[in-house]
């Protein structure tokens, strides 16, 4: 497998730190609110990783944490707290917004069929690993205290504008991150931020003596790249194989995440960096207050099922920026829907005849597929494959055509890509099939009134649609 390491700006093919096994670890959401179309893309590119690692016959350990405290309204240090301002929107508090859309996330991480975590991590039960890690780099030096809390001094890891490829001296104040005068330096940032008097913050925690500059009692919580760090290091080690996010994460919050960890252990995160692009909706960039951060139940609302998402996502490439259209959507449900009615004839094969050309098709379309995937993720690529045989296999006649050999590439297909297509394409009951050989009958009879009648018959009672195909019979195929 070949993948683009974001430090090295190139395709590298990947190399596992033990043969066999993956460790990874995926930015996961911050449970504020419910999560937007956009939000999903990510996970989904993610999934088809794993999934094409998994197939490669690797162990993937994966961790997807669950920002549950700590992430304010700005990627640095200042700002609301985004889970206390959707406490103070809802009417409810930090811990019962982050419950009701947590799982509100896991349901719709679940409902896109993405491949279940080796380990989901909420950031609040890490508080005490959180803070022997401030404490490991407070006994190196590596920390300093202001008014509002405890900082990472970036000037003491003079690598630190390495992975973004950064340039501190061009940082001004108010453009990268805002800017605190307190501050050593402008790119410094907290790794725990102290509750201020008569500020509401239902999420906090005592502040270790220790750990503190000036003596005093102060509560205070995690900063948003410290917990990433301590999720990492507890769950899956001190260097990982794989990390994953979005392309929006490099420049404060993985660059932070790599100067405290690497601070910490003297040993690199991670080997391989991957970043995925944006998403706009209509021609925007994608969110609420545009009024387009459209999410799954909205979809919903309009006839669309997840998995036609899926397909839209798997449409495109993860390094290429996106815009969501439902116009766009339908056509990615046209095309789930063509996939369905291929993986639906493999229930309605007869005898076979000679079907060594079509053995041959889908074997050399699986490893087509298999290497478009494990090129980076070319699934467009991988799509545009299945596309083209799939419409060779349609002008092939039935008894051409092998069961086996199809049935074993819908389930590599599924393992691959999840759109469960074989789960979505059961064989139809003995009376429809009844229905439809007496169908075929009265056509062969030239009794088309006969047979239009059971045609009706047939399409009223069941939820497929009849094909009558050129080379003669008919084969059925589900309505969405």
């Amino acid at each position: 497998m070949k993948l683009y390491n974001t430090p090295t700006k190139k395709v590298e093919e990947f190399k596992p730190i033990k043969s066999g096994q993956v460790l990874m670890y995926t930015c996961g959401p911050t449970v504020y609110s419910k999560q937007h179309l956009g939000n999903y893309t990510a996970f989904i590119y993610w999934d088809t990783l794993i999934r094409a690692l998994m197939l490669g016959g690797y162990n993937v350990q994966r961790v997807l944490n669950i920002t549950d405290v700590g992430h304010l309204t700005s990627d640095a240090d200042t700002g609301e707290d985004k889970m206390q301002k959707g406490a103070k929107k809802e009417g409810k508090t930090a811990w019962q917004v982050a419950e009701e859309w947590g799982n509100d996330f896991l349901k719709n991480f679940n409902e896109l069929n993405l491949t279940e975590p080796y380990k989901i991590s909420k950031a609040t039960d890490y508080i005490d690993e959180d803070l022997e890690l401030i404490r490991t780099l407070k006994k190196k030096g590596y920390t300093y205290q202001i008014d509002d809390g405890i900082y990472y001094d970036t000037a003491k890891f003079p690598q630190y504008a390495k992975f973004a490829h950064l340039d501190i001296k061009a940082l001004k104040a108010g453009a990268r991150v805002e800017h605190n005068p307190q501050k050593r330096n402008i790119s410094d940032f907290a790794l725990w931020k102290f509750v201020q008097l008569g500020v509401a913050h239902d999420m906090q925690w005592p502040t270790p003596v220790d750990l503190l500059d000036k003596p005093g009692e102060v509560a205070g919580f995690p900063g948003w790249h410290l917990e990433c760090s301590t999720i990492i290091k507890k769950e899956l080690g001190d260097t990982i194989d794989i990390h994953t996010g979005g392309i929006e994460h490099i420049p404060v919050h993985h660059t932070n995440e790599i100067a405290q960890s690497e601070a910490a252990t003297g040993k690199p995160l991670a080997n391989y960096w991957l970043h995925a692009h944006h998403i706009t909706a209509d021609g925007q960039k994608m969110s609420k207050s545009l009024n387009n951060g459209y999410t799954l139940d909205d979809i919903k609302e309009r006839g669309f099922k997840p998995v036609d998402f899926k397909m839209w996502v798997l449409q495109g490439q993860f390094m290429t920026n996106r815009n969501f259209t439902f116009k766009d959507l339908e056509a990615a449900r046209q095309r789930l829907n063509n996939w369905r009615a291929i993986a639906a004839l493999r229930h309605q094969l007869t005898e076979p005849e000679d079907t060594k050309e079509s053995i041959k098709m889908l074997n050399q379309l699986e490893n087509d597929v298999t290497q478009s995937v494990n090129d980076n993720l070319n699934t467009p690529q991988a799509l545009a494959y299945v596309d083209s045989i799939f419409s060779k296999l349609e002008q092939l006649k039935l008894s051409e055509i092998d069961r086996e050999a199809l049935a074993n590439f819908i389930k590599f297909l599924d393992d691959l890509l999840g759109l469960g297509l074989d789960k979505s394409t059961p064989d139809i009951n003995e009376d429809t099939k009844q229905l439809i050989i007496a169908r075929q009958l009265a056509r062969d009879n030239k009794d088309w009134q006969a047979a239009d009648e059971l045609r009706d018959e047939i399409e009223q009672n069941n939820d497929i649609v009849l094909n009558d195909r050129p080379n003669g019979g008919a084969t059925w195929r589900y309505i969405d």
